[in-house]
């Protein structure tokens, strides 16, 4: 059984000077991957109008399929134009059996 993790921390748009902005660039990120059959919440910057950081996990037999899902994350991310985004931390946990 594997796991694997990846935060993507965005920058986000000048006018995004109220959190209700904010959620208004992060909400459509957050359903786009739900789609993925991730687990995705905001994890971080939760205060800071400009910033956001956005976790993700998922779980599966194989290390490789994972890794696969990651990164049909990843792409996801990088298709929102609205926002930068400045970095992704990733994280493969398991082994196999």
């Amino acid at each position: 059984m594997f796991t694997g993790t990846a935060i993507f921390d965005l920058l986000l748009p000048g006018d995004s000077r109220s959190l209700k902005a904010k959620r208004s660039y992060i909400r459509p990120v957050i359903a786009a991957l739900r789609k993925i059959e991730v687990a995705v919440a905001e994890v971080g910057a939760q205060d800071l109008h400009g910033r956001a950081e956005i976790g993700v996990a998922v779980i599966a037999a194989e290390s490789g399929h994972v890794t696969a899902v990651l990164d049909a994350c990843e792409r996801t991310v990088v298709g929102h134009p609205e926002f930068d985004l400045l970095s992704v931390r990733r994280r493969l946990y398991g082994e196999d059996d």
